[in-house]
């Protein structure tokens, strides 16, 4: 098994008019988040069901698949990863995760850092050091920034908020609204859980944040509540 059976199974799904879309809602234009990417137009459904095919595929044939051109060969190639860190051991999931973190500029739009992040980097990292988080949070690469706050939903998960809202904070003066929105989402998530959690940061930032990243936050609010944060 490798990585160019798993190309050769997505290439028999190739679909040219759904790759078009595809390349205009993922804004691969120029000057574009997702400039240059390529598509072959697979729905998503059928990526994930040729990845259970393949779960089996190598750690260095998953990072040939991984180093591909093609957005849904990497897609390919991180749900076999999450796949593996679901059932990995503590050996395995090392592997994973240095995987992922060598081959970040690989994880290049959103759909590849919201279907891998929390899996990969946020299940590893739950009883470690986390400060690679808040390098990534720092970065000049957006996808790497992304990965910071999405990678903490597993903590969000287990009812862990301390290094989301951290990471929050450094990100509420971002200039991309990728990450106003992945920011926005998680204070979401931790709201859906600790309502007054996520009230208290609120509370404190909301004159400060981007006002797409509040009314994320606030989506699942009532009205009245929403309306209130929206007039400060």
């Amino acid at each position: 098994m490798n990585h160019k059976e798993v190309q050769q199974a997505l290439r028999e799904k190739e679909n040219p008019e759904r790759a078009e879309r595809s390349q205009k809602f993922f804004k691969t234009g120029p000057g574009e988040y997702g400039e240059g990417d390529r598509f072959l137009g697979i729905p998503t459904p059928q990526i994930r069901n040729i990845a259970k095919d393949f779960n089996e595929l190598s750690l260095p044939e998953t990072e040939k698949l991984l180093q591909s051109e093609w957005h849904e060969e990497r897609l390919c190639a991180l749900v076999i990863m999450v796949h593996k860190a679901e059932k990995a051991d503590e050996t395995s999931h090392k592997k994973l995760f240095n995987l992922y973190k060598r081959n970040t500029r690989y994880v290049n739009n959103w759909d590849l850092v919201d279907s891998s992040a929390h899996y990969i980097v946020g299940r590893y990292l739950m009883d470690k050091d986390r400060d690679i988080l808040y390098s990534w949070a720092k970065s000049d690469n957006l996808w790497e920034r992304r990965i910071a706050i999405i990678s903490t939903f597993y903590f969000i998960h287990q009812e862990e908020y301390e290094d989301t809202l951290a990471l929050a904070e450094i990100l509420l003066n971002d200039n991309h609204d990728l990450i106003h929105k992945a920011v926005g989402w998680m204070l979401r998530e931790i709201g859906n859980r600790d309502r007054k959690c996520e009230k208290r940061f609120l509370d404190q930032h909301v004159q400060q944040m981007p006002r797409t990243m509040l009314r994320y936050a606030i989506e699942k609010f009532p009205e009245d509540e929403r309306q209130h944060y929206l007039s400060l």
